[in-house]
């Protein structure tokens, strides 16, 4: 069994910055692409950010230029570094990461969600 865990989130204002963790633990072979994505009430869950293994980089336009995104392999960790957050930010962040379970095929893996909300 495989699990991820956010961490990070929480109440920040406008302009301020926040990193999010995600931590990937359990019976793990290997980890392709991870993602974070978001949904903010009433919205569809929306892509962030994704990160494949080889440290390829890839960011929704409403994000690029302030947030980053990066892993480190030998933690099985993520990481999304934001800056200069807008109110248009506040959202649920869920990390999700393509592993091979030892043992088990390729799946897809979600953490429960860390909420972060920009107000003042």
């Amino acid at each position: 069994q495989v699990q991820l865990v956010e961490s990070g989130g929480g109440l920040v204002q406008p302009g301020g910055s926040l990193r999010l963790s995600c931590a990937a633990s359990g019976s793990i072979g290997g980890i392709a692409t991870m993602r974070w994505y978001r949904q903010a009430p009433g919205h569809q869950r929306e892509l962030v950010a994704g990160i494949t293994n080889a440290g390829v980089t890839n960011y929704a336009d409403s994000v690029k230029d302030r947030f980053t995104i990066s892993r480190d392999n030998a933690k099985n960790a993520m990481y999304l570094q934001m800056n200069s957050l807008k109110p248009e930010d506040t959202a649920v962040y869920y990390c999700s990461a393509a592993v091979w379970a030892i043992g088990s095929l390729l799946n897809e893996y979600w953490g429960q969600g860390t909420q972060v909300t920009v107000s003042s």
